[in-house]
Formats: C-alpha cells, sequence, structure tokens
C-alpha cells in the first residue's frame, strides 16, 4: 500500500486486525491477572490483597479503632488499585458479610448489607478494621518474606502476594468472571484443612481418598446440607464439580397442622427473593398445601416459617420447594487460579501442595532476614565486647583523636574491628560500661549465637523447616477453632417427581372413545348393595365407559393393544378429574399408532422377576411371560403378545411365582383327560380361574402355564362349548378357601368358595360358574372376594357405584346370586375392587336382596 503521508511524519500504519488481535490479549491478560482471578498462594485478587495492605500501612489492625471506610477506599485507589471507588468498597463489603465468607478478613462496624439482598451503607457511614484472620494472611510481611512490586504509576510498591499463613483459597473461596474463563472456589472448614495440609506433610504422596478423610467437603457461611460426594469428589480430583446444596429444615406441629422451617440456606441464597418466590409458586397454584409463608428471622439465626393446610403432607410440599424454588442450588465449582502469571484448574491435591510450597519459601525468606539482621547484632556486640575488653585503650584513643572519623579509623586499625563496629563504640553510652551491661551484652550475645545456630539449622534441614510449618498450622487450628456448619449427606437422589405426588388411591376411568382420567376414590362414597350409584364421568351420546380400575397415583399402568403392543404411563401423569369431567385423550399420553386400540390396561408397583404376566384372550387364550420383560419400554412400546386373528385381549394380571413351581412336561392344547394324582400335586400352589360370558368357567394350576418369551402366542385355556361363547374374565386363586365374586350384566351377583369349582387340567370345557337366566343377562366378570376392600361397578351410562363385599349373599356355584347393583334399563360393564371407606352412606332400604336362585 502506498503511503499517503509524508515520511517525516509521526504517524504509523498498522494492520487493524493485527492491532484488534493484540489489544484484546492485553485487556485479557490484563483482566485475568490483575482483576478477576486469585493468586493460588495466598487466595486473594489483587483488590483484595490492596485493601488489606492500605488497612496495614494504615495501622488498622484487630485490636485498634475503627478506621472510616471512605479513608480506606481512598488510600486504595489513590496508592494501589487505580480503579472507581465503588468497585473497591464492594470488595471491602463483602470481605466483612458473615454469610459471604467463611471466615471474613474484615471486621465492619455500620451496614454492611443482609442475606436479603440489601446493600451496604454509604462508605462516609461505615467503618472497618482488620480482623484476626487477616493479620494472619499478612503475619511476616515485614521480613521480605514476599516480591514487592511497583505500583501502577511507579511511586511506591506493593506486595505482588501475602505470606498468608492461612490456605485463604480453600478457606474463604473465590468466585470470578475473566475473558474466556471463571472461577468458583467454594469455602471450607479451617479445622478440616489444617488437619488434610498436616496428613500431607507426613505423608507426601497421599490420596484424594485419604485427603477426603480430613476434607470432608466445602463448608459453606450459611450452611445448609451438601447431597452427595460424589460432586465433591469429582471436583477435588479434576478442579470441576457440581454440588447440590439444600435448605436446612425442621418441622413443627401446631393445631394439628405441619409447620416446615427453614433454618440454614443454600450459599449465595437470597432469602427475601426465596420467600417471595415460594409466595408466588402459592399464588399461582403450581405449589399446594401452604397456607401462610413469614420470616421470623433475627441476629439470633434464619428462620423463615411455612405454615402448611391441615391436609398437606410436609414431605410432600417440602420436596415441590425444593424441586421449584432456590431452597435447593447448585454450586458449580471451577477451582482455578493464578500460579506463575498464568491461569490453571487445580485438583484440591494441588492446592494443598502449592500453598505448602508457598509456606517453606516464605518461612526460609523470613528465617533468611532474621539471620541476616541476627548476624548483623551479633557482629555490632562482637564489636562492643571487645571495646569493652579493652576499655581503657579505647577511651584514651577516642580522647587523643581530633574528630569522629580518625576515632573509627584508629579503632579500625588499632582492634581490627569494622567499619559498623567501630560506629557502635563511638555511639555507645558511658552508661553501658557498668559491670550489669557488660553482662546484658555478653548475655544478648551468647543467646543471639544460638538463635544464628537455629536458623542456620532450618535452612539446612527439610525436617526442621516442615515442624515449623506444622506448629504454625497447629497454633492457627488452635486460634481458630470453629466447627463445621455445613452438613453432607452421603448419597443424594435427584428429587423424582413422584416424590412430589401424593401417593393416594385413585379410580382410573377409560371410555370406548379412548379418554381416560383418574379421579381420588375418596370421592365415591361407598353405598349400599342395591343403591343406584353416582355418575362416574359425563359420555357422549355414542362413547360408554369401557373399562376402570383403582390403582395408587405412584403406580405404572401397562397400557396392551389389540396389535400385541405394551406401552408405558404412570398414573400421576393421567389428568385428575372431577367424576363427570370427561377426561383426555389417551393418544395424547400414550404414542399410539393409527388405529391401535387398548385392549387392557395393568397397573403395577414394580417389575420384579419373582412376578409373571398373565394374557387371557377373548378366544381363550392363555399366556404367561416373566414381567421383568416389560421393565425397559420405548416410546413406540414393545411386543407384548401375538394374538390371532379375530382374537383379542380380555385382561392380563400380575402372578406373584410359587417359590417351586412344579415342572411339567412340554404343553398340549388338547387334553381332555385328567390326572387327578397330578392335578392334585399342582393344586398345592396357585391356580388360573377364568370365565366365560355364557357362564361357563375353568380352574387349573397355574404351573400348567409354563413362562414364555414376550413375542409368543400362548396356549389354550378353555374350550367353549358354544360356538358364540368369549372369554370375558380370569383371576387367580392361592387357595380354596378363597371367595369368588361374580356379577352379570344386570347386576345379579354372588360369593361362591373356590372350592365348589372342580380343578380341572387347562383347556378343558369348565363347568357352570353362575346359572344365567334373562334377568341376569351374560356374565361380565369374576373378582377374588376381598372384604377389607370394596366393590366398584361401573354401568354403560357412566354410572358408578361401591359395594361393600361384606353385604353380597354367599351361594352356591350353579345358582344365579342377588341383585348387587340397581341398573334398572343399564348394564354393568365392568367390575373392580378398591379401598374401603370409613362412613357409611345412610340410603333407604328401597333394594331389598332379590333371590334368584
Amino acid at each position: 500500500m502506498e503511503n499517503i503521508f509524508n515520511k517525516d511524519s509521526d504517524i504509523e500504519i498498522v494492520d487493524i486486525e493485527n492491532s484488534i488481535k493484540s489489544s484484546y490479549l492485553d485487556y485479557s491478560m490484563s483482566v485475568i491477572i490483575g482483576r478477576a482471578l486469585p493468586d493460588a498462594r495466598d487466595g486473594l485478587k489483587p483488590v483484595h490483597r490492596r485493601i488489606l495492605y492500605a488497612m496495614n500501612d494504615l495501622g488498622v489492625g484487630s485490636r485498634s479503632a475503627y478506621k472510616k471506610s471512605a479513608r480506606i477506599v481512598g488510600d486504595v485507589i489513590g496508592k494501589y488499585h487505580p480503579h472507581g471507588d465503588t468497585a473497591v468498597y464492594d470488595a471491602l463489603v463483602r470481605m466483612a458479610q458473615d454469610f459471604s465468607m467463611r471466615y471474613p478478613t474484615i471486621d465492619g462496624q455500620g451496614n454492611f448489607g443482609s442475606i436479603d439482598g440489601d446493600g451496604a451503607a454509604a462508605m462516609r457511614y461505615t467503618e472497618a478494621r482488620m480482623t484476626i484472620l487477616a493479620e494472619e494472611l499478612l503475619r511476616d510481611i515485614d521480613k521480605d518474606t514476599v516480591d514487592f512490586i511497583p505500583n501502577y504509576d511507579d511511586s511506591m510498591n506493593e506486595p505482588d502476594v501475602l505470606p498468608a499463613r492461612v490456605p485463604n483459597l480453600l478457606l474463604n473461596g473465590s468466585s470470578g468472571i475473566a475473558v474466556g474463563m471463571a472461577t468458583n472456589i467454594p469455602p471450607h472448614s479451617l479445622n478440616e484443612l489444617v488437619d488434610g495440609l498436616l496428613y500431607l506433610l507426613d505423608n507426601k504422596n497421599a490420596t484424594l481418598e485419604e485427603l477426603m478423610q480430613f476434607i470432608k467437603g466445602p463448608d459453606f457461611p450459611t450452611g445448609g446440607i451438601i447431597y452427595g460426594k460424589k460432586g465433591i469428589i469429582e471436583a477435588y480430583r479434576t478442579g470441576r464439580g457440581r454440588v447440590k446444596i439444600r435448605a436446612k429444615t425442621h418441622i413443627e406441629k401446631k393445631s394439628n397442622k405441619d409447620i416446615i422451617v427453614i433454618d440454614e440456606l443454600p450459599y449465595q441464597t437470597n432469602k427475601a427473593r426465596l420467600i417471595e418466590q415460594i409466595a408466588d409458586l402459592v399464588k399461582e397454584k403450581q405449589i399446594e398445601g401452604i397456607s401462610e409463608v413469614r420470616d421470623e428471622s433475627d441476629r439470633e439465626g434464619i428462620r423463615v416459617v411455612i405454615e402448611l393446610k391441615r391436609e398437606a403432607m410436609s414431605e410432600i410440599v417440602l420436596n415441590n420447594l425444593f424441586k421449584s424454588t432456590t431452597m435447593e442450588s447448585t454450586f458449580g465449582v471451577i477451582m482455578l487460579a493464578i500460579h506463575n502469571k498464568e491461569p490453571k484448574i487445580f485438583s484440591l491435591s494441588e492446592l494443598l501442595n502449592l500453598f505448602l510450597t508457598h509456606r517453606k519459601t516464605v518461612i526460609i525468606r523470613r528465617t533468611i532476614f532474621e539471620l541476616q539482621k541476627a548476624r548483623a547484632r551479633a557482629h555490632i556486640l562482637e564489636g562492643l565486647t571487645v571495646a569493652l575488653d579493652n576499655i581503657d585503650d579505647v577511651i584514651a584513643l577516642i580522647k587523643n583523636s581530633p574528630d569522629n572519623a580518625s576515632a573509627r579509623d584508629s579503632l579500625m586499625a588499632k582492634f581490627g574491628l569494622s567499619e559498623i563496629q567501630a560506629n557502635a563504640i563511638l555511639d555507645m553510652k558511658l552508661g553501658r560500661l557498668t559491670g550489669l551491661e557488660r553482662e546484658k551484652i555478653e548475655n544478648e550475645l551468647a543467646e543471639l549465637m544460638k538463635e544464628i545456630a537455629r536458623l542456620d539449622e532450618i535452612l539446612k534441614s527439610e525436617k526442621l523447616l516442615e515442624d515449623l510449618i506444622r506448629d504454625e498450622l497447629k497454633e492457627i487450628k488452635a486460634k481458630f477453632d470453629v466447627p463445621r456448619i455445613t452438613q453432607i449427606e452421603d448419597d443424594y437422589d435427584d428429587i423424582d417427581v413422584e416424590d412430589l405426588i401424593p401417593n393416594e388411591n385413585m379410580v382410573v376411568t377409560i371410555t370406548h372413545r379412548g379418554y381416560i382420567k383418574r379421579v381420588p376414590s375418596k370421592q365415591y362414597e361407598k353405598q349400599k348393595r342395591g343403591g343406584k350409584g353416582k355418575l362416574a364421568v359425563t359420555t357422549y351420546d355414542d362413547d360408554f365407559i369401557e373399562s376402570f380400575f383403582t390403582a395408587n397415583t405412584h403406580d405404572t399402568l401397562m397400557f396392551v393393544t389389540d396389535r400385541g403392543q405394551l406401552y408405558w404411563l404412570k398414573v400421576y401423569k393421567i389428568p385428575e378429574g372431577s367424576r363427570t369431567a370427561k377426561g383426555k385423550a389417551v393418544v395424547n399420553l400414550i404414542n399410539l399408532q393409527a388405529e391401535e386400540k387398548i385392549m387392557a390396561i395393568i397397573p403395577t408397583t414394580d417389575f420384579n422377576e419373582s412376578k409373571s404376566l398373565c394374557f387371557f384372550t377373548k378366544n381363550g387364550i392363555v399366556k404367561r411371560t416373566n414381567l421383568s420383560e416389560y421393565q425397559n419400554i420405548r416410546s413406540v412400546g414393545v411386543k407384548a403378545i401375538n394374538l390371532d386373528e379375530n382374537d383379542e385381549l380380555v385382561t392380563a394380571i400380575i402372578v406373584q411365582r410359587d417359590e417351586e413351581e412344579i415342572s411339567l412336561a412340554p404343553m398340549v392344547d388338547n387334553i381332555e383327560v385328567e390326572n387327578e394324582e397330578l392335578l392334585e400335586e399342582e393344586a398345592k400352589g396357585k391356580m388360573l380361574f377364568a370365565v366365560t360370558k355364557k357362564g361357563m368357567c375353568i380352574k387349573f394350576p397355574l404351573a400348567k402355564v409354563r413362562e414364555i418369551g414376550r413375542v409368543s402366542r400362548g396356549v389354550t385355556a378353555i374350550k367353549f362349548k358354544e360356538k358364540n361363547d368369549e372369554l370375558v374374565g380370569a383371576v387367580v386363586i392361592e387357595n380354596d378357601d378363597q371367595e369368588i365374586l361374580s356379577v352379570s350384566a344386570k347386576g345379579i351377583g354372588k360369593r361362591t368358595n373356590a372350592g365348589e369349582y372342580r380343578l380341572q387340567s387347562r383347556g378343558g370345557k369348565g363347568v357352570i360358574c353362575m346359572k344365567l337366566t334373562d334377568k341376569t343377562k351374560e356374565l361380565i366378570s369374576v373378582v377374588i372376594v376381598d372384604e377389607d376392600m370394596d366393590l366398584m361397578a361401573l354401568t354403560s351410562s357412566g354410572k358408578m357405584i361401591r359395594v361393600d363385599m361384606h353385604s353380597i349373599r354367599k351361594a352356591g356355584r350353579n345358582t344365579s346370586g342377588v341383585i348387587v347393583v340397581n341398573v334398572e334399563n343399564d348394564e354393568v360393564v365392568s367390575i373392580a375392587k378398591c379401598p374401603k371407606e370409613e362412613v357409611d352412606e345412610e340410603v333407604s332400604d328401597e333394594n331389598p336382596d332379590l333371590n334368584l336362585e
């Protein structure tokens, strides 16, 4: 490019790209080294170091009077820190806050802010002085223990680092954002750090596991509870990790209501903002069960009171608060610091070793300084001793000398003294000539010679050097013996959504058109046998409730479709509605394919290998598969069963396997001949009981159906006597003392002892289960009687009735039974069991028992 400027001009042409790169790099390093990141040795950023050094210059120690913060800030920015006074004062304020610093280095007087986020008063109103810990950071700074560098205008010097008798970087931690990097080091307990350093002195190759026997983890000034050591271990090992912190709480009782009291908060949590956050969540109904939140904190400590409603469960509300508010927070550890003018991420052992190396350097330099000082003093005392030994000649020589210079030269020449010794003799007072003073000089010289020998030994011996470090650490621990504040729990489990949901009993209904909902079972009051029931759901004219069952909110629902696919859904994920609500389309909850229809829904609490899943189809097929094969469900589902053409699933039952199931020969579908002895042996285990809509049933051993894989068809359970018959229900029988409850479409039902039904081989034609007539219509299904449970019956019009099983009459096998549900022009479409209600609803006895035998 042609230079358009005069050759003699002072203007220099530069490449803008290179200039910007160079300037930005200079700026970046200035921020990294000079402002944002702490030194790995003393744990201080330049501004903090300059504040403490300026206060040391001013003589504002822990025992001196407080000095105005404005005076301190003025000295800092005038002498050492060429930046804004606000930045300096903000740093000074944080150094005085006991909720920000684990061990504050500034003792503040006045308003220095609060944990509620309140700012400090202006610097002209507050006063400050150093704490004892700050003095330990500066101890021996006047003994040439650290390097000094010129200040910003070269008018004076400032320390490059402080001697730091305490491991301040880990003790108080540090946080800062530089250019392209950031640091976030948590504070720790001084007692634990000292114990770890002492162990490291004795065990140079100590492992992280050994060090963590002493240094348990971060110790935050606001307390709280750290959940899980995994993040701590990772941070100590690599320099990076994530630590989960929760507020510390306890539960109190007040008028039969629970009260959650927050005693300690996670580090850097704003208390006022937290209370506001909780109030907003309650107002928006994102957290339920809270009636009032108030702050009762005082100078004694934090106390935030959260009053709950009478029916609220404290554990669930508390988990909701942890999940949705800053009562639980994550501290991202980045142990980045400056060493040798370069930023580096350190592990725990590296930082501890670096501190010990720094202390060794400081002590060596201090020892050299003290040794030189002792030798200089001993040199003078040796000269004085020579003078005292020759006092008459010395006095005569000085008396006859014309001036000081002549006397000094004469002393040096006659007695072999140095200039320093000769000057000391000339400056000596006559009072030093007494016998007592002579003895003092000799004693002082003897002590100095011992001290010189000791200091020499320290410089020559690594062991003595380490012993000195060890003694200093023990002294520090004794002076600042403060117990750990933050509690550490060994294990941490992320809060699962289930922890936020009460585990309540629900009635789940699904309609023919695929609308599903859940309703708390307590909304259905129990009625006496024969009651007309309450409306369970509002349906369209062409829709009706196809199935319903009871399950807890934490249970898993397995949906099996007409294509033999199985899907998962947690009960709590089903929208809760009122008794008359329509519900939500199930296709919006699980990933059904086009034209795919749900045929069976099975609730389960787990997928234990000791359980089996038995499928029963409309065509009388039974299939049994281990439940564990269905525990890993994909979004598109898994294959549950292979179905024949024109076959449908009727029900699926989870069965607990017998401890010792009988080994059987390979099964054959065409079983007509029954081996009574074999059946009698097999009857010792569980039995399967299946019924058809024509009133037939079959009871056969569970052992007759061996477990097979997911992608299989199954075997014959029952052969139908009539062509238009089909299987409508099945149950598992534990023993013949159990009772089976059968219900027909017209609400007729009966309880029959299981022993009345003859045991057959699988694949038989069965026996009569219920005597059917025009008044009963077809058999709907069966359930096992449990008098601790109630019966739920659902009609095609959407009515649901709850009946006490104890009120249903017992009858023989070949009978019809009594009216269980008064359906009038309606029909029962499904039955299920549910937990009992404690209070009975009084109804008139308009539906007396009807014996249809």
